[in-house]
């Protein structure tokens, strides 16, 4: 998945340095810096940052094996004037908010966004967000909310709900089909 994502990266122009930060024991994939990854997913972000050099900063999971050039140019393209710029899919399901077990509320699924990465990011902003202790960025799930919190400016850029995550088996499978599918339009071409 990872080399799929970077495939990505590789293809966009605008890209200019890629870093990985990986597990112990793992090498940086051809092209790359690599890095140490952290315990929390901020902690290797924060890593990355620190040996790269660009600005603005996209930080994109290897989770999300189905990024695209285009995906990463919207994002780069809606930075503006913000801090941050965040990949996102409207939310289609109803949702409802929850507590012991019983439904407290259904929230307005028009304003609700699935957020996703690449998330891009002006380096001044993602270095204050990172800068605070460890025990925050551990109860961070996304760095734009880091962002968010220090009262940044963070930018929707509509993107497909197909630039899924891969969490679960059942996301996996799905993955391998549009992988292999993305893999026979690319052969064809």
């Amino acid at each position: 998945m990872l080399e799929w994502a970077l495939d990505a990266l590789r293809d966009s122009p605008q890209v200019g340095e890629i870093v990985v930060a990986l597990p112990d024991g793992y090498d940086a994939p051809e092209g790359c810096i690599g890095v140490r990854g952290g315990a929390e997913r901020s902690h290797s972000v924060r890593a990355a940052l620190a040996a790269s050099s660009g600005d603005p900063i996209l930080v994109q999971d290897a989770a999300r094996p189905m990024l695209t050039p285009e995906i990463v140019a919207a994002c780069l393209d809606g930075l503006g004037d913000a801090d941050a710029a965040i990949a996102a899919a409207p939310v289609t399901d109803t949702i409802k908010e929850a507590g012991g077990g019983n439904v407290v509320r259904t929230l307005d699924r028009s304003v609700l966004w699935a957020v996703q990465t690449p998330q891009v990011f002006r380096r001044a902003a993602l270095e204050a967000a990172l800068g605070q202790p460890d025990e925050v960025l551990a109860a961070a799930t996304d760095d734009a909310s880091l962002v968010e919190a220090a009262g940044g400016r963070v930018r929707i850029v509509p993107t497909p709900a197909s630039n899924m995550k891969v969490t679960t088996p059942h996301d996996l499978q799905i993955a391998e089909l549009l992988l292999a599918e993305a893999t026979s339009t690319r052969n064809a071409r």
